[in-house]
């Protein structure tokens, strides 16, 4: 069976996204991922475009890549001119990559209304850049840019753009469906026409996501064949975004069997979120394939049926794509769902199961007052260890006090004063410190009293902070659950807090994300041993 390339344009189209702004370190680290997870070609940018990418294509030449190919982005000549002295060519030449792919109007409309020119000006402008780039020694893949809406406009001149193209030279046919809006069944009978009139051609699909359907688009396109699939990582892009790369992939692979990226495969959410965490994006839980609740199982029905047979709800093991099973524990939580939970404890609690009914029983009430533990691992192992008389006593709060500053002269931040008193064995330790906020200031104070005892905690970092207001009829009095994610560089766990003071909240949420990262440090120092 036919090969199905992978074509990622992440670093072009996928940075044209709202919020993103790749450096040049950014891309050059982006390139080695995808180049780690076998993807065939990867789109660099645009040379010429900006000084940061003329500064990428420069280093690329020192990477040593293993399975992709670097392609470099443009479009054709300028109207009424010469390819050999169009300045967005030879700046596409001077990238000195293989490949080129170059973009060109395949919309009447377009035509007319964007490049202001004549339809017979446009296939020259077209067949002009072909040539003159595969003179240079150039492989040139050519982007049909709005095909799939200049094929219903107007059928005969877009088949002439693409013939135009393919007997000038182009490798690659890349039909675009640029605008987003067509759907998979048009895009289906739309390429099997443009076979019939090319058959020789070799077709590719490059699809934006306003309608939704982006993904389902290109699977349509491989269906109707299309032999390359162009996207991006978490399907970043303008507007709505690319077609998601991170659901293709395993869609072609694993659900139709097709040759794509191979054992890499096992790479993917490894490379969807280290891309996130490049592009300073929080990554979507809840996204297919790669999403950390893509295999969460809540209710204790589901739970109890994996734990079975994972078959019985979930289309593919996790382990297939690099992600895992996890099943959540809260008031919808049967034995199943806990037995499961307690089995994969980080700080290996032991549990008898004539306890598990209690545990339960507990879970629910506590839920009931607004915690949840769904996304508070930490909290509930510590809430575990609590009830089970298992918890080593590191310290105890005796009080804390906060005072936020008032008097403000123009420009000048509020201020936020905490004090706190801890007892470690028989000492007791007081200190103060500032903060931008009442919880900043907090934390601050009680890892200053801590640290000279504890020093690991200097390691922990909070890395997200989430305020939930549970009763929104309370008004400024109702009660909040605090979320909190924290990390000392390797782990990372997650704990919550509520009450209907909010400082408190987030206090009892920071206390156990001490406690937790304490025990952990203890647990990961005993493993190095």
């Amino acid at each position: 069976m036919t090969k199905i390339e992978i074509y990622d344009t992440t670093l072009r189209d996928g940075a044209q996204a709202e919020g993103i702004a790749f450096s040049v370190n950014d891309k050059l680290k982006i390139i080695k991922l995808l180049d780690e997870l076998g993807v065939t070609y990867i789109e660099a940018g645009w040379p010429g475009a900006n000084p940061k990418d003329i500064e990428v294509f420069n280093q690329i030449k020192s990477l040593e890549l293993k399975n992709a190919e670097i392609t470099a982005f443009g479009c054709t000549r300028k109207t009424n001119s010469t390819a050999a002295q169009d300045n967005v060519l030879n700046m596409l030449v001077e990238a000195d990559t293989k490949i080129i792919t170059i973009f060109g109007k395949c919309w009447d409309f377009q035509v007319k209304e964007a490049l202001c020119t004549t339809l017979e000006e446009n296939l020259n402008m077209i067949k002009d850049s072909i040539e003159y780039l595969i003179s240079k020694g150039k492989t040139v893949f050519f982007d049909a840019e709005h095909f799939f809406d200049g094929y219903k406009s107007n059928p005969q001149y877009a088949l002439l753009t693409v013939k135009t193209a393919h007997e000038a030279g182009a490798e690659r046919i890349v039909l675009c469906d640029t605008n987003g809006g067509c759907i998979n069944t048009e895009i289906y009978k739309i390429i099997k026409a443009v076979q019939e009139g090319l058959p020789n051609a070799k077709i590719a699909i490059h699809a934006h996501n306003d309608g939704d359907v982006a993904v389902a688009n290109s699977i349509a396109a491989v269906e109707a064949g299309a032999i390359q699939v162009q996207g991006t990582i978490n399907g970043y892009g303008e507007r709505c975004g690319n077609a998601n790369l991170c659901s293709i992939i395993p869609n072609l692979q694993l659900k139709m069997g097709r040759d794509v990226i191979g054992q890499n495969i096992e790479k993917l959410v490894h490379v969807s979120r280290k891309i996130d965490e490049i592009a300073n994006k929080k990554a979507n839980e809840h996204a297919p394939f790669v999403g950390r609740s893509a295999f969460a199982h809540k209710a204790g029905i589901h739970a109890s049926g994996v734990i079975k047979n994972s078959n019985t709800y979930e289309h593919i093991s996790p382990e297939s794509i690099g992600n895992a099973r996890r099943i959540l524990v809260s008031d919808q939580a049967g034995t199943a769902s806990i037995k499961e939970k307690l089995n994969n404890l980080r700080l290996g609690a032991t549990v008898s199961e004539d306890y598990i009914p209690k545990i339960i029983e507990h879970i629910k009430t506590l839920e009931n007052e607004g915690f949840t533990f769904e996304n508070a691992d930490a909290s509930f192992e510590i809430m575990l260890l609590n009830e089970l008389g298992q918890m080593p006593k590191y310290f105890e709060i005796k009080g804390f006090r906060v005072i936020t500053d008032t008097t403000l002269h123009a420009g000048e931040k509020f201020n936020s004063e905490a004090s706190v008193k801890i007892q470690i064995g028989q000492e007791i330790i007081h200190t103060v410190s500032e903060g931008d906020g009442p919880v900043h200031a907090l934390d601050n104070a009680l890892r200053k009293a801590l640290s000279p005892v504890y020093p690991e905690i200097k390691k922990f970092q909070l890395a997200d902070f989430k305020v939930r207001i549970l009763d929104s009829t309370g008004g400024t009095g109702a009660k909040t659950r605090v979320q909190i994610e924290t990390s000392d560089g390797y782990n990372r766990w997650d704990t919550v807090g509520v009450s209907d003071n909010v400082v408190e909240a987030a206090y009892l949420g920071i206390v156990d994300s001490i406690l937790f990262g304490l025990l952990l440090n203890k647990i990961d120092s005993k493993s190095e041993k």
